[in-house]
């Protein structure tokens, strides 16, 4: 079977990392293609195959769509990234077409999403399962009662059926959406997408590889895959200096790729001999299996790799929209996630916060994690989405 997963990430990469985890697991039994048009990111080298559009992004408020390569037209691109992807969809025909995000959001690309969707029903291209890939907590809208209407129309007219990839047990769709109940097609929950267990061998690895004692501490502190965040690096570096007078603590930082390209330099201006800063790493679950703490935001990845390790969290989340702080807030209680406000981010009040976490013990929980392999499950039964 051949399947071709559209995923557009425009701020961060967090929505690639997903998808690219999805399509890791549909890989190991089926011809797979990931459709990127954002940002340029490193791809790794797997069984995925990766076809890149011309890239486009949004700007900082969320409200123009913009070219990637600022020497080019805006139109140019769309025209051009429409023209493409038609036409590899003549050419592949696909049996699967998993959409991420999309009608909920990225209503910004229905220029080039529509045409295929609308190809695939009316036959101008080949039969193809229309699923649609979707997170757990969608940010608020300004009409919600329209943008809910517009989304269940597209839904129920151009989808074949939706995957949820969260676990209802602790954050149902509907929580964010009360439209749920309207939407006619086949809907399913996955669980969670992570990486599953990285063993004991890879957690032993990263303390050894630190010359680490089992009574040595070590904090991790980053800012996932986006562009926000430093002010809780730079918080946690003015904390980590304030504890160094009274403990040994070892402190490594993570910058993320969009990162102030000045960002790493100014940390380590702030840093004592017990602060390492690094940039961005692709075997960061790692780094969280041998940690005594988290501090970070609360995006998706990094919340499930947190799920996964059970590793002790300080959270602090995105303020512009809901997302985050609604996900800390459904695993405090039982993973014991705890949510540093701004008044949290004092050098004082962290230092506290840091000492009190530290004392935790990891709290495994029964969350479900299992989400890429259910949806290859899923995807591999196609009678339950007729």
């Amino acid at each position: 079977m051949k399947i071709a997963c559209y995923c557009q990430h425009v701020l961060g990469i967090g929505h690639f990392h997903r998808s690219l985890e999805l399509c890791k697991a549909l890989a190991s039994d089926h011809d797979t293609t990931m459709i990127l048009g954002g940002p340029d990111v490193e791809l790794p080298d797997t069984a995925v195959q990766f076809k890149q559009l011309p890239g486009l992004k949004m700007d900082k408020h969320f409200s123009t769509l913009l070219p990637c390569d600022s020497a080019r037209d805006l139109e140019e691109i769309q025209t051009e990234r429409q023209e493409t992807l038609f036409q590899f969809f003549k050419a592949i025909q696909p049996d699967v077409f998993l959409v991420e995000l999309f009608p909920f959001g990225r209503k910004a690309f229905s220029f080039e999403l529509n045409p295929i969707l609308k190809g695939i029903g009316d036959g101008a291209l080949s039969p193809c399962l229309r699923l649609c890939s979707l997170r757990d907590i969608l940010v608020e809208k300004s009409n919600r009662e329209k943008y809910e209407t517009r989304v269940v129309s597209q839904l129920n007219s151009l989808f074949d059926g939706v995957l949820v990839h969260s676990d209802p047990e602790y954050i149902p769709l509907d929580r964010t959406f009360s439209a749920t109940d309207e939407i006619s097609v086949p809907l399913h929950y996955t669980g969670f997408v992570t990486p599953r267990q990285q063993g004991q061998a890879k957690q032993n690895r990263i303390r050894q590889q630190l010359s680490l004692t089992e009574s040595d501490r070590l904090v991790i502190a980053s800012i996932g895959g986006g562009n926000v965040g430093e002010e809780l690096l730079e918080a946690t570096c003015l904390a980590a200096r304030a504890l160094s007078a009274q403990q040994t603590i070892h402190f490594h930082l993570f910058t993320g790729p969009y990162s102030s390209p000045d960002l790493g330099a100014r940390l380590e201006t702030m840093a004592t001999s017990q602060v390492t800063v690094h940039s961005f790493c692709d075997n960061f679950p790692e780094w969280l299996a041998a940690a005594d703490l988290s501090i970070s935001m609360a995006g998706y990845n990094t919340c499930m790799n947190l799920l996964e390790t059970a590793t002790p969290a300080l959270l602090h989340p995105f303020a512009q929209n809901r997302e985050q702080r609604m996900r800390i807030e459904a695993f405090s209680d039982c993973c014991g996630f705890h949510l540093l406000e701004e008044n949290d981010l004092l050098p004082e009040r962290l230092t506290q916060l840091i000492s009190q976490k530290l004392d935790q013990p990891r709290k495994q929980n029964q969350v479900n994690l299992d989400g890429a392999a259910k949806s290859r499950t899923l995807i591999n039964t196609p009678q339950i989405w007729s």
